[in-house]
């Protein structure tokens, strides 16, 4: 499942509504409504959480993947070590970008993307992806038109 910075990840395109990833995926193993009302789709199987914005018409806006066959650049990212998939990341311009630590768990942001990739004990164990903003910041960049 290649990672598509910018635009989704596998045949997800931020943008798409719950109708859209229902026709590709079917039904989630389960949702529900986070704290600012957006809908979350849990896909067990591939590991991955999809965040409908609620203020963007339910649009696809947020992905969160565990998936160990997440690939970016061509190379498989989650339970590699950091090292090495920060010099994958840097052979591909990839290279600015905020730490946090937060309990040992240290959370790499890389904000052109919104690329953020999670570490533990030296390795990769998640990735989340977003949407970006347009040009003039104010709107959303919809990868996807239905």
């Amino acid at each position: 499942m290649e990672i598509k910075l910018k635009f989704g990840i596998d045949k997800l395109l931020f943008g798409m509504k719950q109708k859209d990833v229902e026709a590709l995926y079917g039904k989630p193993s389960s949702r529900y409504e986070d704290e600012e009302e957006n809908v979350v789709y849990i896909y067990n199987e591939l590991k991955m959480r999809l965040t409908f914005y609620d203020e963007e018409d339910l649009r696809l806006g947020y992905i969160t993947s565990t998936n160990e066959n997440l690939e970016l650049f061509g190379k498989k990212i989650v339970g590699q070590y950091w090292t090495d998939v920060k010099t994958v990341l840097a052979e591909n311009k990839l290279t600015q970008f905020e730490t946090e630590i937060s309990d040992g768990t240290e959370n790499y942001f890389f904000e052109t993307n919104w690329l953020f990739v999670n570490v533990d004990y030296g390795r990769v164990f998640k990735i989340e992806i977003g949407a970006i903003f347009t040009d003039n910041e104010d709107d959303f960049d919809w990868k996807f038109n239905s």
